[in-house]
């Protein structure tokens, strides 16, 4: 993929048209309820059938894709744990033993792995993917966290997963990740893309002391004075202050709404990923579901720049795509309203008088 091909399709994602979000209310309120009784339900009813152009929208698949890769910024000492722990874990995931693996049992959604960056090689294994662009990022503090191209390729990753996903009959996906000292160059994106400094948008991550906290802080700012990356130009935030599991996310929320498919959003990783997305092609806001408001000071920022509303307050903070399987179920459950339960006339039961 070129610079011009990702111009392209940025380019070509199409607006939700507002009559299918009447047709949808139509007959929301035809439903034997009160009008609107059924809240942010009938909502997200409405914006699936306005992504899917159907009255009878379907979500009889649903995928979770789990970016995996490793950071050089983790040199700095921003995290607790060393980055040995992304490929432990990313092996606990295709093992089937991690939270993202028992939530999406619980409500039968796939689990997709991808190594799109690990600072490991592993052996053919079943059920990992291999979009592997390097062994890790460079260490953003010192020097920028990827080239341009590289920046393209981890977007293109994103987009080609998407395309497969479509291909198999995907009709929503969700996006998690995992990489040790991920939330580093999510802060910075995030600093950037909402216009914040970088003490409002820096977290604890996995739990970090105090001063190990101001450590970090100091580390972002340092990459932001070395850098000065442009709000207006997301893919040299990417490429400076990024993280490849960023990009594969970024580019399969461009993928997605490129083929009409609802994505969700995990956490502020994940979220840092969508602003790269809707900086790119600012329409893809239109396609995404919020799953939760994360305890990362960063996600909540990003939500209000992207003008979503999460919907589920868990405190959650794992990250793996888990918050985004917990929203899909409320999801479904809006479209299986609209499409399962009786009108007024089929269940013979008067409407309310308008008089």
């Amino acid at each position: 993929m070129t610079e011009n091909d990702l111009k392209k399709l940025c380019g070509g994602i199409p607006p939700l048209g507002p009559e299918w979000f009447q047709k949808a209310q139509a007959r929301l309120d035809n439903l034997t309820k009160p009008r609107k009784s059924l809240g942010r339900l009938e909502e997200l009813a409405a914006r699936i059938v306005a992504i899917q152009e159907t009255i009878r929208p379907e979500l009889t698949r649903k995928r979770i894709v789990v970016f995996a890769s490793d950071h050089g910024v983790e040199a700095e000492g921003v995290s607790l744990y060393p980055r040995e722990v992304t490929a432990q874990m990313v092996l606990n995931f295709i093992h089937g033993g991690a939270g993202i693996n028992v939530l999406s049992r619980q409500i039968g959604v796939e689990v997709e792995v991808v190594d799109i960056g690990i600072d490991h090689e592993f052996e053919m294994l079943p059920g990992l993917k291999s979009r592997k662009i390097a062994r890790g990022t460079g260490n953003m503090a010192r020097g920028s966290a990827m080239s341009r191209l590289d920046a393209i390729r981890a977007l293109g990753a994103g987009i080609e997963l998407a395309r497969e996903a479509h291909r198999d009959g995907v009709n929503m996906i969700g996006c998690g990740e995992m990489g040790i000292g991920n939330t580093t160059p999510s802060s910075a994106v995030a600093a950037i893309m909402t216009r914040q400094p970088p003490e409002k948008v820096t977290g604890r991550g996995t739990g970090i002391t105090r001063n190990m906290w101001l450590h970090k802080i100091q580390v972002i700012r340092r990459a932001l004075r070395l850098h000065r990356p442009k709000r207006s130009d997301p893919l040299g935030v990417l490429a400076k202050v990024g993280g490849f599991e960023i990009g594969g996310i970024a580019g399969l929320i461009l993928g997605a709404a490129s083929l009409r498919i609802p994505t969700v959003i995990d956490g502020f990783i994940s979220g840092a990923g969508a602003l790269i997305a809707t900086g790119l092609a600012p329409v893809t806001k239109d396609y995404l579901f919020a799953s939760h408001r994360s305890v990362e000071p960063g996600h909540r920022h990003a939500l209000k720049t992207l003008g979503l509303k999460p919907l589920l307050e868990l405190d959650l903070r794992l990250g793996e795509g888990t918050g985004a399987v917990l929203a899909m179920s409320l999801i479904e459950s809006g479209v299986n309203i609209l499409n399962e339960m009786a009108s007024f006339d089929e269940a013979g039961v008067s409407t309310a008088d308008k008089g």
